[in-house]
């Protein structure tokens, strides 16, 4: 295909992208939760209370602010959390693991270690127009060992927004905008797990019936600890074609973009259940938060039934780039 044609046909593709579909979304909120829905379909929920553990889990797991379930445009659930293997996922969610507060470490998302952890405080605003719906909310990130007593080490704004996209498909922006007003700052350590967006994707899947692709060509066995523009997760469902999926895209504007992936491998844990997988910008750098200071990060989800080819990914990622 020559290179004209190629940019020709991206170019119809951020047009049809950007159209008005004739499907709706609309908000309903409940004492514990904001649930998003197509029509009459809840596609997303945002969860606002802590989510009980189960008998015998230590209750620090116990935790709010994220996003569970998220299902494809068919109805099949795509999320998990409270995996017995860590009962510290849930779903799509990005705290920060290893930060460094006034020389004191502080682990926002082990939660078992009682250290720091991450809940919903507050909605700040909810919208719908033109077809979409969004969730503006804050989110705390709390010093649990904090000299003097517990405090909020980090402000999280962090907006969801769903929209119909083409092929019965739809998108999630998600994006998070964080800040401190701790003197000194805050140091986010590099390490291969922390912030981004993370998703622990439903227990169905597993590495004999899921695919995982990179904007580069990584899969599974080598994403791991690589740069990408975009990860393409896709497994078998019981919607009408099969499989359902997920395309997360990094903004160009967001820090260590390409941004650096956490990929569990194939021979991660239990090979069904296995799929993680997380956008990490502090994989290979530390982060410096600056007190009084906004930092932001943009993600878009792409969530559909069948198949999404790397062709089209490459389209979203410049549509949602432009």
């Amino acid at each position: 295909m020559s290179i004209k044609r190629k940019l020709f046909l991206g170019l119809i593709f951020i047009l049809i992208s950007t159209v008005s579909f004739s499907q709706k979304v609309s908000l309903k909120e409940t004492a514990t939760a904001v649930d998003f829905q197509i029509d009459d379909q809840v596609v997303l929920t945002y969860q606002k209370a802590k989510v009980p553990v189960p008998e015998g889990v230590k209750e620090a797991y116990s935790k709010s602010g994220f996003i569970h379930p998220m299902a494809s445009p068919s109805g099949q659930v795509l999320t998990r959390i409270q995996p017995k293997d860590h009962y510290h996922h849930y779903g799509i969610w990005g705290p920060w693991t290893r930060a460094t507060i006034s020389g004191r470490e502080v682990d926002f998302w082990n939660l078992a270690d009682e250290k720091g952890r991450v809940d919903f405080d507050h909605v700040i605003s909810k919208k719908q127009a033109g077809g979409a719906a969004e969730l503006n909310v804050r989110q705390n990130h709390y010093d649990l060992k904090a000299p003097e007593s517990e405090r909020i080490a980090i402000e999280e704004d962090l907006r969801i927004k769903v929209k119909p996209a083409d092929k019965g498909r739809y998108l999630v922006d998600y994006t998070s905008t964080i800040s401190t007003k701790i003197d000194g700052g805050i140091l986010l350590d590099d390490y291969r797990y922390g912030g981004g967006l993370g998703l622990r994707a439903t227990e169905v899947w597993g590495s004999d019936n899921s695919t995982i692709l990179t904007s580069n060509g990584d899969q599974r066995m080598t994403a791991d600890g690589t740069e990408a523009k975009w990860v393409l997760i896709t497994g078998q469902t019981d919607a009408p074609e099969g499989k359902s999926g997920i395309l997360i895209l990094s903004h160009n504007t967001n820090k260590a973009h390409p941004e650096p992936l956490r990929v569990w491998p194939e021979d991660n844990y239990d090979r069904k259940g296995n799929v993680f997988v997380e956008f990490t910008p502090i994989r290979h750098e530390s982060w410096e938060i600056l007190p009084k200071k906004k930092y932001t990060l943009k993600y878009r989800m792409i969530v559909f039934d069948g198949e999404l080819s790397a062709e089209e990914a490459e389209n979203y990622w410049r549509a949602f780039v432009k």
